[in-house]
């Protein structure tokens, strides 16, 4: 009977979905497991064989705690919002809605198909009305929220009314714009509503400002900077400039410490806490004040601040310093720089900040070589010294991290230090016995500090504190804990997600009543910005608010009385996945987020698996909404995941072609040149001209700017094209020897690139209109070979792999095998089709072990001692390995096992069933199918995990070797359990033993009980 996978698994697919076998209970006597993906977006291109790899491990592990005894929670759904399926809108006109909803069901056959074990009964869609309801609703409970440091939690913002109203705000100790000025409760009351609101905003945890952030005009919206990729957008490569906007923001810094700290309570990589660590960024030191000096003679003149009185602020590190400032660097954004600069510095100012509003934090973050910088004409004053200090501006200070200002010390900070080198301004020393004439030194362990007035002779620590309390003593700064994560921008430019509950009366945002979500998005003609740079939902003819009827209704009828505008705005893609995990746990409930009865069940997820890019994005937010939920006594413990897992990646191979590109220098005197030699591309047009990858030197640099000359290139057949071409083309008039070439690699579509490497050229040449004119420089033997190269499986690349075609070809079983097996679960991994022949004949011959022509060859022998030694032995592996989620291990572990069982000629019900039921996790359609052949009507899933049994493992005899003056000449099977003198007799008495001492006596036996025995003599 031959094991034909695909009607087998069509079978048990159709059976888990029609029994809902993986359906979990809120309700149950077996203890909760929750085990949890990052769910994916459902991209028009479907899955790849990447795609599955964490889905796999997270399968098996699902399946291995429902075979433990546990109530397992696997569920899946859809982060549905997103910016593809708006730009696809944009092309076609065709709704995001349409086009989300086709992809959502090839994903779904997609993920069916290789026997995910998901409770499809709790699917999610961030971008259905049920669902982003909620995502709604707690958008309003952050706004109607603050954060007071004294209780370390979030409150209503109904108890900071009554503090204002009591007392105001001169004793509350709460996370707020650094601008909030200091009130009585007099004062508070005499407020106008407006003026109240206005305050009110600078303290909720959601609240609008206007805020630094990365534009994309192309894009005509807002994008977080992992959306951001070397400057430009990810989705699409368009440029990115920084502008200041109004948005919607969250007051994430007010958690900054609870996130940090909260990382040393759960189960997370380290290489993932640290990143978080780094991204919010603490740092202990002092916030110093420098005031800005009006009317200065400096070097460039008269200085001319349209104010007096204006302040710099500043957070440092490192206060014991402070006698090192030799001038100050603003952030190019600085709200600053426009007030304070000089009219002589004006121009070459603001063509500054220009440039540096077209590159991204991340850009100026990452470029340490380039140094640039304007001086803006303007100084400041030291706050000991009182000397005038240059105030600059440099795009390595971002306005997003600190104040956006820094007090510059070249001799303690090397871009300071090269800074000042670049242009020329001075470098005082601080540092006692140290040498600063060719880099910075930041050693504070070693610093004693010289030429600082009262702060001479002493340590970085002594120093620190003495220069914080001076600086409180003038009022000029003190001591503080800084953080460098910043409140996340919560505003998109887009049609395509969560529509902000809000509407806006007087210019001041108010929230629709709760009982009134879900506010759902409005039909729109153009999924672009309007034509005056509004959002799209300024497209929409029906976005007002009307408080009388509480519903939606036309714009036309806004009377600012009861019709009110909407928020043109919508949420970041972050929003609907910052609280998907708890939703799961009751996702059918419309009356509240989730039941307290679901949430204290399951209380928060076990195992999470995902991609460790999302660390500073959804993990960070997700784990700050959990603790403001936790705040407010939704949810029972203040951290989302237990235990994190990062999966790697599968590789794909790549197939490299290299074109060649000629450049000719054309000499002064030629028509077609100007005063001096050049560089100019030659023959124009020129067909495409690929050269095979064995043709390319190891030497040679695959990049089109580093030219060769094509005189010095070993392979001549270069030259010779080129000869070629020139003769046919008598009106240019150059030399080869002035004749240079540069190689540039070229991506082609694996699919034309059979297992020998050689490239179909027909079908490249076919393949894009581009290539149409290609020609190609062959290896002797006539083939055209491209190169291979592991790299990030990507629709760019042209190196995906559909698991549709793997699942088609070798079954769902072997692909699930296979990616398992390719290596250690969070390592990267190339993907090679060719070697999944290998699993896919394991399943080959497993089904052989159970199932014979004639049908199931199981029974009820004993199970010899062998056998029972490779069961227990298997069961013991991997358990060990599931439990260290070391699943590559365990395939082998199965293939051992059935190689020796297939040797043994094991036919035992005892042994073979147990043995579907560890497999059943990594294989469950082979394992179901054999498992019903058993005679079982119910699922393998209800089975329990076999017992590991160490006696089955415990050796009862020992194998001797037995050596006659130190040589062994055989060997004999003796009982563990013998003395020394049973295991000498029974040697003695054996007839090899007789036999080679020939009628001799021995002078000595020597037994080691256990290991050898030696007869000497």
């Amino acid at each position: 009977m031959r094991y034909n996978f695909n009607d087998i698994e069509k079978k048990w697919q159709d059976y888990w979905a029609k029994n809902q076998t993986f359906k979990a209970e809120n309700h149950s006597d077996k203890p909760k497991y929750y085990v949890l993906d990052m769910f994916p977006y459902p991209s028009g291109a479907g899955l790849h064989v990447g795609h599955p790899l964490g889905y796999i491990a997270s399968d098996i592990y699902a399946r291995y705690k429902r075979h433990k005894g546990f109530n397992v929670l696997h569920p899946q759904g859809y982060d549905s919002f997103g910016l593809p399926a708006e730009q696809y809108a944009i092309q076609t006109g065709q709704h995001p809605r349409i086009t989300t909803e086709e992809n959502i069901k090839t994903y779904r056959r997609q993920l069916d198909q290789i026997g995910f074990s998901f409770d499809w009964s709790r699917e999610v869609r961030t971008s259905d009305p049920n669902y982003y309801k909620w995502t709604q609703w707690i958008f309003i409970q952050l706004f109607e929220s603050w954060y007071n440091y004294d209780s370390n939690k979030a409150e209503s913002i109904d108890a900071l009314i009554e503090k204002f109203n009591a007392e105001g705000n001169t004793n509350v100790n709460a996370a707020c714009d650094d601008d909030v000025e200091t009130f009585t409760a007099e004062a508070w009351k005499a407020y106008s509503d407006v003026e109240k609101q206005e305050i009110l905003l600078k303290y909720r945890l959601t609240y609008l400002a206007e805020t630094e952030v990365n534009w994309c005009p192309a894009l005509g919206t807002v994008l977080a900077n992992d959306e951001i990729v070397n400057g430009v957008s990810e989705r699409g490569g368009h440029p990115v400039i920084r502008k200041k906007m109004t948005q919607w923001s969250m007051r994430i810094s007010a958690y900054a410490e609870r996130l940090l700290q909260g990382l040393e309570t759960i189960d997370w990589t380290d290489a993932l806490k640290d990143i978080q660590k780094n991204w919010i960024g603490k740092s202990v030191g002092a916030s110093v004040s420098f005031n800005v000096i009006a009317n200065h003679e400096g070097r460039s003149g008269k200085q001319s601040a349209t104010s007096e009185n204006l302040v710099i602020d500043v957070f440092t590190t490192r206060p014991d310093t402070i006698f090192g400032v030799s001038f100050m660097t603003l952030a190019p954004e600085h709200e600053l720089v426009s007030q304070i600069t000089t009219p002589e510095q004006k121009a070459e100012v603001e063509a500054y900040v220009e440039a540096t509003a077209k590159r991204s934090e991340r850009d100026r973050m990452a470029d340490v070589k380039t140094i640039s910088g304007v001086f803006t004409g303007a100084y400041a004053e030291h706050p000991f010294t009182k000397e005038p200090i240059p105030i600059w501006i440099g795009d390595y200070v971002l306005a997003s991290y600190g104040t956006g200002a820094v007090m510059s010390v070249p001799c303690g900070d090397q871009r300071d230090y090269d800074f000042a080198k670049h242009f020329g301004i001075p470098i005082p020393n601080i540092f006692e016995g140290v040498d600063i004439s060719e880099e910075a030194f930041s050693d504070k362990e070693k610093t004693i500090i010289t030429n600082s007035d009262f702060l001479n002779g002493m340590t970085y620590k002594k120093a620190t504190k003495r220069a914080i309390y001076e600086l409180e003593q003038i009022g000029q700064g003190e001591g503080k804990t800084n953080y460098r994560l910043r409140d996340a921008v919560f505003s998109r430019q887009r049609y395509w997600g969560e529509p902000f509950p809000v509407y806006y009366v007087n210019g001041m945002p108010q929230m629709i009543d709760v009982e009134h979500l879900p506010l759902t998005l409005p039909e729109v003609e153009k999924y672009l910005p309007t034509e005056t740079g509004e959002p799209p939902l300024g497209n929409a003819t029906k976005w007002a608010w009307d408080t009388a009827s509480n519903t939606v209704v036309d714009n036309d009828n806004i009377d600012h009385k009861t019709v009110f505008p909407l928020e043109l705005n919508t949420m970041p893609g972050w929003a609907g996945s910052s609280q998907y995990f708890n939703r799961y746990m009751d996702p059918h409930n419309d009356e509240e987020i989730f039941s307290q009865e679901a949430i204290n069940y399951w209380e928060q997820v076990d195992l999470y698996i995902g991609g460790s890019e999302h660390a500073t994005g959804h993990l960070l937010y997700s784990r700050f909404w959990q603790k403001f939920m936790f705040d407010k006594g939704l949810v029972p413990v203040d951290e989302f995941a237990k235990k994190l897992i990062n999966q790697g990646m599968i590789l794909g191979t790549s197939a490299f072609t290299y074109a060649i590109i000629f450049n000719a220098i054309i000499p002064s005197n030629h028509k077609d040149c100007g005063s001096e030699d050049k560089y100019l591309n030659f023959i124009d047009p020129l067909p495409n001209l690929f050269i095979t990858a064995g043709k390319i030197e190891k030497s040679l640099k695959l990049d089109f700017t580093e030219l060769i000359s094509i005189e010095a290139y070993p392979h001549k057949e270069i030259y010779n094209y080129v000869k070629e071409k020139l003769n046919s083309h008598d009106e240019v008039d150059i030399d080869l020897s002035n004749i240079y070439f540069g190689v540039q690699p070229i991506h082609a579509d694996v699919s034309f690139v059979n297992a020998s490497n050689e490239l179909d050229t027909d079908a490249f040449t076919n393949w894009q209109s581009h290539f149409n004119d290609s020609e190609f420089i062959f290896e002797e033997d006539g083939t055209f070979k491209v190169k291979r190269e592991a790299e990030k499986m990507s629709k760019s690349k042209y190196n995906v792999v559909n698991p549709d075609e793997i699942c088609e070809q070798y079954g769902a079983d072997s692909l699930r095998l296979y990616e398992m097996f390719l290596g250690p679960l969070e390592q990267y991994k190339p993907w090679n089709t060719a070697g999944i022949t290998g699993v896919h004949g394991f399943l080959k011959k497993l089904w052989k072990l159970y199932v014979g022509q004639d049908g199931l060859i199981v029974n009820d022998t004993e199970p010899t001692k062998d056998n029972l030694k490779t069961l227990h032995k298997t069961i013991k592996k991997v358990e060990e390995d599931i439990e260290n989620f070391s699943f590559n291990t365990s395939v082998s572990t199965f293939m051992i096992a059935v190689n020796e069982l297939t040797a043994q000629k094991c036919t035992s019900k005892e042994i073979l069933e147990p043995l579907l039921v560890l497999i059943s996790p990594y294989a469950p359609h082979i394992a179901e199918e054999l498992w019903e052949k058993l005679g079982h009507s119910e699922s393998i899933s209800t089975a329990p995990f076999p017992k590991f049994e160490e006696k089955y493992l415990v050796e009862s005899s020992k194998e001797y070797p037995i050596s006659f003056n130190g040589k062994m000449r055989f060997t004999m099977d003796l009982p563990l359990d013998l003395s020394k003198d049973e295991i000498e007799a029974a040697v003695m008495a054996n007839d090899k033993t007789k036999a080679q001492l020939d009628g001799r006596t021995p002078k000595k036996v020597i037994v080691v009980p256990g290991k050898i025995v030696n007869i000497v003599g």
